[in-house]
């Protein structure tokens, strides 16, 4: 496989660039190595600019659940592009948007548009603080959700994989108020809200975690912070900008039956251009300005352009509901690779919710941040190079999800299934 021109290109990148790359999810750190430089997207394919074809397992980190280039979406954003780029005005398409997420999403009654999901997910901290009068936050240790100062606190994602679960920069202030507990752990939940109830302000949690690998709830644990915070007057708060619209049409919200009263958006929702949401309880969401006194604003939000990507997205998912297939497949992939970890004589587990998988490099279940981090980190990067050299463009960390889309037909998971095979083999030989 050839590398010679994203090697030159990376290398030209970091003189301009901090590390070569505009987010840290995207340098190799976890891996060794230098990142492909990728000059297209096509269906499930990725090519870079030395011309390797990859089957693409990243998506985008996510948004690109209908595969790069979609004709619906493409064509979606070219007419949106004729009329102007940005306008700083209100437009049809972002009522149209939300009109769909409302629609779509069983707990939003009404829902905000921004540019990102950790504007999001800060909002939301914002107005449950703004909501409830509190200023206590509970989140989970491995979940990531964005660069907020209060919740980079034992993060999941890029934090986790480069060991750096907090961040110089961060005033020890801004974190006093932020309760990190065990994800799946209803003791240590409920020993907080009988601590500390009347403090809480809201919990945030990825309903099904993205940033430490894929981390399924347990039966049970998401019933019960809807309950705690019932109880105790506390905003649940769901950070789907991952599972929303990706592991069922209604998100992890609807695939488990918990209605949370906030809910952060993003990746799919924008169709792989820049966007975030937040929306929930009619009454909690009538606190932001203008209507209410919590503030929040962004210059460039509900941008038409992200806003047809978004919509032409969504609409196609709702027609074409590819969903039972998603979920078939991605299950075909992960007893495949189970299978060849099984007879390399590897110890793993898979974790598969939806169209989102891990294969974790541990032998335990993976249920929270503990033993996630006792994953074996280099038998994935090799691993992981492998499945490079094969064709098969995996999340360049142990931590994070891989993604199938809608384009995946089965011979790329066929393919997928027998690079698995040769690489874990070679993996076992090599030794840890």
């Amino acid at each position: 496989m050839q590398r010679d021109k994203s090697r030159e290109h990376f290398a030209r990148a970091c003189h301009s660039i901090p590390g070569g790359v505009n987010s840290p999810a995207r340098a190799f750190g976890g891996v060794g190595g230098e990142p492909l430089i990728i000059d297209r997207g096509d269906g499930p394919f990725l090519f870079d600019i030395d011309g390797n074809r990859l089957i693409d397992f990243v998506g985008s980190w996510g948004p690109h659940i209908l595969g790069h280039r979609h004709p619906a979406v493409v064509a979606a954003i070219e007419s949106a592009l004729r009329k102007g780029t940005s306008f700083g005005a209100p437009t049809e398409l972002e009522t149209e948007l939300a009109e769909l997420v409302i629609e779509s999403v069983p707990s939003i009654e009404k829902v905000r548009m921004v540019s990102s999901g950790t504007e999001a997910t800060m909002s939301a901290i914002r107005l449950a603080r703004g909501f409830t009068g509190r200023d206590v936050i509970v989140k989970f240790a491995g979940c990531y959700h964005g660069h907020v100062d209060s919740l980079l606190v034992k993060a999941g994602s890029a934090a986790m994989t480069l060991g750096t679960p907090s961040s110089p920069g961060v005033p020890a202030g801004c974190t006093k108020d932020t309760l990190v507990l065990e994800f799946n752990d209803s003791q240590a939940v409920a020993d907080a809200f009988a601590k500390r109830g009347g403090e809480i302000a809201g919990v945030i949690i990825e309903p099904v975690v993205g940033n430490m690998g894929v981390v399924v709830p347990e039966p049970g644990f998401l019933e019960l912070l809807r309950e705690q915070c019932t109880r105790h007057g506390a905003l649940l708060i769901f950070d789907e900008v991952m599972t929303g619209f990706r592991v069922a049409f209604g998100g992890a919200q609807g695939r488990f039956g918990i209605r949370p009263d906030l809910t952060t958006l993003g990746k799919i929702i924008g169709g792989g251009m820049p966007v975030g949401a937040y929306g929930g309880r009619k009454d909690v969401m009538d606190r932001m300005s203008p209507v209410g006194p919590v503030y929040q604003a962004g210059t460039l939000s509900g941008n038409p352009l992200a806003m047809a990507c978004g919509l032409a997205t969504l609409r196609t998912l709702k027609q074409t509901n590819p969903y039972p297939r998603l979920e078939s497949e991605t299950k075909r992939l992960c007893a495949g690779l189970s299978t060849a970890a099984t007879a390399a004589g590897l110890p793993h587990t898979v974790a598969q919710v939806g169209s989102m998988f891990t294969l974790f490099f541990h032998a335990a279940k993976i249920v929270n941040y503990t033993i996630a981090s006792r994953c074996d980190t280099k038998r994935f990067a090799r691993y992981f190079w492998g499945m490079i050299e094969s064709g098969v463009y995996l999340p360049c960390s142990q931590f994070e999800a891989n993604f199938v889309s809608s384009s995946h037909a089965p011979t790329e998971i066929d393919a997928t299934i027998s690079a698995a095979n040769d690489v874990l083999a070679r993996v076992a030989k090599d030794g840890s």
